[in-house]
């Protein structure tokens, strides 16, 4: 058998498959279909410091490859993802990450504090959140911004930080460099990429908020792509997602420089889909005669 195990930013994961944030809510519907303790870590919806109830619908559009979402964060806000929902995935032999998004620092800051005191085995930091004092520019466009955040929530954290990247920038890896320059532990990417469809008949755009994000199987070149540059540009851990549906995706990201991938979008489609990748993956470095999972991560050959 193959030795399963991956490192995370010093985080052992019983197995490289990870469900990011905004496709698994809290585990609790996933639950009923198969044992979450078959995952390496859950990374829960998005928190904010206070509840949300995101945008207005419709919010959710598909695309021929994927689909694109304006859910806008609707999460019932830190302290009750504390009371309620932390103790349930803790009964889970699978380790949590908390993904978080603020408008300032002091914002990210109070969160990882209080996520760090509760528990979690990593905090994830979306900085694709607009900074109301820098005029509403997205923490993850600016390497000065996308560093301030990184310090504050390192700063304030006793868990490891992972920061997750938009895709949405012309050079992916000055993000990169400006967070582990920051202190981050890890980096997650991509994030959705910025799409939009428009209903022909109507003339309207299909989502209440006329643009949101892509994510699914059309996202899987851009995602490999960016990981491969970012592995090459710092020498931190890539949690690498974007478009995984197969085995042969997830090792795809695996080669580009990934060290534990993520399957979302896939899981709508089919709830099994975490697992079966994983399988899917397996198989797959058997057939190879792979001793360890992690021997795939940046094991592909440029020419």
């Amino acid at each position: 058998m193959i030795d399963s195990k991956v490192t995370l930013a010093g985080v052992e994961l019983k197995n490289p498959i990870v469900v990011p944030s905004g496709t698994f809510g809290f585990g609790r519907e996933y639950g009923q279909f198969f044992d979450l303790s078959e995952l390496g870590a859950i990374c829960v919806k998005g928190l904010t410091p206070q509840p949300r109830e995101g945008n207005p619908s419709p919010r959710i559009a598909e695309t021929p490859m994927g689909i694109l979402n304006s859910v806008g964060l609707q999460n019932p806000g830190v302290d009750a993802f504390i009371a309620g929902e932390l103790p349930e995935l803790k009964k889970h032999d699978v380790k949590i990450i908390a993904n978080i998004s603020g408008n300032t620092p002091e914002e990210y800051g109070g969160m990882c504090e209080k996520l760090s005191a509760a528990g979690v085995d990593m905090i994830e930091v979306n900085i694709s959140c607009p900074n109301v004092k820098a005029g509403g520019l997205a923490y993850g466009t600016r390497p000065e911004l996308a560093a301030e955040v990184t310090e504050i929530a390192k700063k304030n954290s006793t868990v490891p930080v992972m920061v997750k990247l938009s895709p949405n920038v012309t050079d992916i890896t000055e993000i990169a460099r400006a967070v582990e320059e920051a202190g981050a532990d890890a980096i997650s990417l991509i994030n959705t990429i910025r799409g939009m469809r428009i209903d022909v008949n109507t003339r309207r755009p299909i989502l209440k908020m006329n643009t949101g994000g892509l994510s699914g199987p059309a996202v899987l070149p851009v995602a490999v792509r960016m990981v491969w540059e970012t592995a090459n540009a710092v020498k931190i851990p890539i949690l690498g997602m974007g478009g995984v549906s197969k085995g042969t995706d997830a090792a795809e990201l695996m080669l580009a420089g990934a060290a534990a991938v993520a399957v979302g979008t896939a899981s709508f489609a089919d709830v099994y889909a975490p697992v079966r990748v994983r399988d899917e993956l397996f198989a797959l470095a058997e057939r190879q005669g792979l001793a360890h999972i992690s021997a795939l991560t940046g094991a592909a050959q440029p020419w």
